[in-house]
């Protein structure tokens, strides 16, 4: 499950998806406390739709809420853990608590979602990867990192030099509040020059690979290397 990939049930290729670029453009037009009583609303069922119809609709903060799976089941700060492994000299899992004593960064970069939609200037803030890798001590055999989550399905990966970016976070707060579950809290990573289905939701686990594994959506035709406007056949203004 992601913000950037529009489905439920049995997976689309990205060419029905990227078809789909008209249809949430809107926002909702409605005063603030309706549109928030209306986006919970939405969201509520967005958990429960195995269709899929529920994420054309938008909502005023200008999100979509997308799945692959059902629905996901909630961690809170009481059993929430990271995991880190693979091609690492010390493996170890981080609580909430752990990442949130850890230095962190805060970022203000646009959001752009590959069918079509962009939130302006939305903060992220959390644990830059790149300590947490070097923290880990890569091995000389890794040259990547691949991520899971705790919904069970969605997966993603980046080169090492990718991760290692300053501009990638595994973030613990998105427009200056702590992560909600349905953005992929409490923990999400947040890559921010790349289109958003490369920030995974719910993440749960940093493996250091010999070679990149594809993620989710890369096996349905999305990109690997999801740079804003220079991939996935779309010009979209960088977002950083």
């Amino acid at each position: 499950m992601n913000d950037d990939a529009p489905t439920r049930g049995t997976p689309v290729g990205r060419r029905v998806l990227l078809g789909m670029l008209g249809l949430g453009a809107a926002g909702v037009a409605a005063g603030p406390v309706l549109s928030q009583a209306v986006n919970s609303l939405l969201s509520g069922i967005a958990q429960q739709d195995p269709t899929g119809l529920t994420d054309l609709l938008p909502n005023s903060g200008g999100f979509r809420y997308y799945s692959v799976t059902g629905p996901v089941p909630v961690r809170t700060a009481a059993d929430y853990q990271l995991t880190i492994g693979g091609l690492v000299d010390r493996p170890r899992s981080y609580t909430l608590a752990d990442l949130q004593a850890l230095p962190q960064t805060r970022l203000v970069h646009d959001v752009q979602c590959v069918t079509g939609w962009r939130v302006p200037g939305t903060p992220f803030e959390g644990v830059r990867l790149a300590d947490l890798l070097a923290a880990a001590g890569v091995q000389a055999a890794g040259t990547a990192v691949h991520f899971t989550c705790f919904d069970g399905s969605y997966t993603e990966s980046l080169t090492l030099d990718q991760a290692r970016r300053d501009d990638v976070l595994v973030a613990l707060k998105m427009q200056d509040k702590p992560v909600t579950h349905d953005h992929g809290g409490p923990v999400r990573l947040y890559v921010a020059p790349m289109y958003f289905y490369k920030s995974a939701k719910w993440l749960s686990g940093i493996t250091v690979t010999p070679k990149v594994e594809t993620g989710y959506w890369e096996n349905y035709g999305y990109d690997v290397d999801a740079w804003v406007g220079k991939s996935n056949g779309r010009d979209d203004a960088p977002t950083s």
